[in-house]
């Protein structure tokens, strides 16, 4: 596609970096504005989300390099592409959740009505995301013969991230972006009835990306560290789908809470959101 988006002289802009931190800035957007919703400390949010980013950059290169140690321990020179590589995103969810948590509990914000406002921004950024991998060439799909497969014909995404050239590939990008898509909007429209339960939201966020990514594993054609036939996301889905089922079962089986009041926004600001 276009990995590289535009280059002045020595410096060059990377498509993947723009929508990565298009993709951070407007999921904690999204967050804060939903936060300041639902009656929670706007700013606490917004600190938070930025702990959340950075550890979730942290997490997801750690990972990447877990996954690939073998690799970069024959080419130790190679290091220095973690700084401009996205990492594996269950990486960044999993040390993000762990900051999270710690951080909520430090400053005594209510950890699951939080979550339940921060789990659609997840799922925003991770449509844009996505098509900065698209754009980049990475998380690339197996061939196929079906008609909606993608070719790739930069030599640039071949050389850095190993995209098959001229190969008609499953868009397991868009696959992604499409399954976050459907995620969002469920969360959104079922809102109503999840929020008497505080942490459903999240959790059922964290059920249906799991199942999803266990299924589009299967169309990538890219390399990210097998176990057992199954790949390091499918593992952790494997875990986080059904522990989801269990704290969904027990948020289900409290008594249901009153919804906080959705506060208005004023009319100025309602005129400027359009």
């Amino acid at each position: 596609m276009f990995p590289r988006l535009l280059e002045l002289g020595p410096l060059t802009v990377y498509s993947y970096g723009v929508l990565l931190a298009a993709a951070y800035l407007f999921a904690l957007y999204f967050a804060v504005r939903r936060a300041r919703r639902f009656g929670l400390d706007g700013n606490r949010v917004l600190d938070l989300g930025i702990y959340l980013i950075i550890s979730a950059l942290v997490g997801a290169k750690l990972l990447l390099l877990i996954v690939d140690f073998d690799f970069f321990r024959r080419n130790p020179a190679e290091l220095w592409t973690l700084a401009r590589s996205g990492g594996v995103f269950y990486g960044g969810l999993v040390l993000a959740f762990a900051v999270g948590m710690w951080y909520m509990r430090k400053h005594r914000l209510p950890v699951w009505p939080t979550a339940d406002a921060i789990a659609p921004g997840i799922a925003l950024g991770h449509i844009i995301g996505r098509f900065g991998c698209l754009l980049a060439g990475c998380c690339y799909g197996t061939p196929t013969s079906l008609p909606w497969g993608i070719t790739f014909s930069d030599a640039f995404a071949a050389a850095n991230v190993g995209t098959p050239l001229h190969v008609a590939l499953h868009p397991t990008q868009l696959y992604e972006a499409g399954a976050a898509v459907l995620i969002l909007l469920f969360l959104l429209t079922t809102e109503t009835f999840w929020r008497r339960h505080a942490g459903w939201t999240f959790w059922v966020y964290i059920l249906l990306y799991g199942a999803s990514r266990f299924v589009i594993e299967m169309f990538r054609g890219d390399p990210r560290g097998f176990t057992m036939g199954f790949s390091t996301s499918q593992w952790i889905a494997m875990v986080l789908v059904p522990l989801s089922l269990v704290v969904l079962f027990v948020l289900s089986r409290r008594a249901p809470e009153a919804a906080p009041e959705v506060k208005a926004a004023p009319a100025s600001k309602r005129k400027r959101g359009r």
